[in-house]
């Protein structure tokens, strides 16, 4: 799936992507928003992480569990987009693998949608709405879209 991908819509998510990493701090920035959409969408995928459902936003943004693992899923986000040309196929084998640690941890193929949704906001709320037009999210629903689907595909293997 992640192979399919057409060369503009790789080279919309790269650029955007590399004007998002010159944000200061921007895996724990992008990383707040992103789980703070996330929780807000999935309250219940809370507990997964370790959290207790009745956290408030402010209580996890002052967590530095909270703000580890949100940089951490950001530095995988990176390195992800960073296999998307050269390396594709190790790619889809790392994201295939990533998916059956995803079951052991209790995620859920539901959650990857409202996943998705969270990185779209984050990656909008950083770079406005002047830089993130409509071709550019397009482009990162398609490739969020296939790389998900690899490790969707993985839980259900």
């Amino acid at each position: 799936m992640v192979a399919d991908m057409s060369y503009s819509t790789v080279s919309n998510v790269i650029d955007s992507w590399e004007a998002v990493r010159r944000t200061d701090n921007y895996e724990q920035e992008v990383g707040t928003k992103l789980f703070v959409k996330f929780f807000a969408l999935e309250p219940e995928a809370k507990a997964i992480f370790g959290f207790r459902d009745n956290q408030s936003d402010e209580q996890l943004i002052k967590s530095r569990r909270f703000l580890k693992h949100a940089s951490y899923f950001i530095q995988m986000i990176d390195k992800a987009l960073g296999m998307l040309g050269p390396d594709i196929e190790l790619l889809t084998e790392i994201l295939l693998e990533l998916g059956q640690k995803h079951v052991n941890y209790g995620v859920k193929p539901e959650y990857f949608p409202s996943m998705g949704r969270s990185l779209i906001h984050a990656i909008q709320a950083t770079l406005g709405d002047d830089s993130f037009d409509a071709e550019i999210k397009d482009s990162w629903v398609e490739v969020y879209g296939a790389l998900s689907y690899d490790m969707i595909r993985a839980q259900k293997l």
